[in-house]
């Protein structure tokens, strides 16, 4: 029997906004319901402002909806759009650390879950670098190095591709493989399909706040994606599995 850990239900998220007759309330999540499962690999997508992002953050605690219930069993740790507003440490090495430090782990501990996360990144020769100096796909691994040590089961990936060349797209990718494989709770948010198509099982689109999709990855591919802006992963002579770079 599948474990469920993460539910929402009739999720919605209004904002204030400002217009020349005065404020107006805007509604960024509407009435969002989503159930996901122990081991899943989730591929949200959506245009620009279709909420993917306010829904991951309040799936991660980070902001509270203005209705609806959330029910999240594990803890989640999300790797952000821009690594360099997520790094903290001057090193690999030193980053990984903050977090574990922060939680008073004791030093034995953590030296133990440091080495794993290194190892496990593809990051352990470069534990004294600087960070500054790491590639984008390096930087992106090291977020998700920080997430691992801290024993984090469920990981957000939001837009993990962004400003990566070919070479960190497929560092990123070979990673997220390997999580996948060790059961990991994984939600990719992103609009490039043709990057991550077939690391999903199940495929979900935001549109305009809206969820107006929600289906196993191979009902995706039938659907209409250009009616919500996304542009369609496959050709005529493009199969499910040649949807991923690695």
């Amino acid at each position: 029997m599948k474990e469920e850990i993460i539910s929402l239900k009739n999720i919605s998220k209004t904002f204030v906004q400002s217009s020349f007759d005065g404020t107006v309330n805007f509604k960024a999540l509407d009435e969002i319901s989503l159930t996901v499962f122990k081991g899943e690999s989730i591929l949200i997508s959506g245009a620009n402002g279709s909420g993917k992002t306010l829904l991951m953050s309040i799936i991660a605690g980070l902001i509270r909806p203005s209705s609806g219930l959330v029910d999240v069993k594990e803890r989640c740790g999300i790797v952000f759009q821009d690594s360099d507003l997520q790094i903290l440490g001057e090193t690999p090495e030193e980053d990984i650390l903050f977090g574990l430090k922060n939680i008073k782990l004791p030093p034995e501990k953590r030296k133990k879950r440091l080495d794993e996360a290194l190892e496990k990144t593809g990051l352990k020769d470069k534990r004294y670098y600087s960070s500054r100096s790491l590639s984008g796909g390096e930087k992106r691994r090291l977020c998700v190095a920080g997430i691992l040590a801290m024993k984090f089961p469920v990981i957000i990936f939001d837009e993990p591709y962004a400003n990566l060349d070919y070479e960190g797209v497929v560092q990123v990718n070979s990673l997220i493989k390997e999580l996948k494989t060790e059961n990991y709770t994984l939600l990719i948010l992103s609009h490039e399909l043709e990057k991550c198509y077939a690391l999903a099982d199940r495929f979900l689109v935001l549109h305009r706040g809206k969820k107006v999709f929600d289906g196993t990855a191979e009902e995706g591919l039938r659907q209409n994606l250009k009616e919500w802006s996304i542009r369609p992963p496959i050709t005529s002579y493009t199969k499910m599995e040649d949807l991923i770079w690695i």
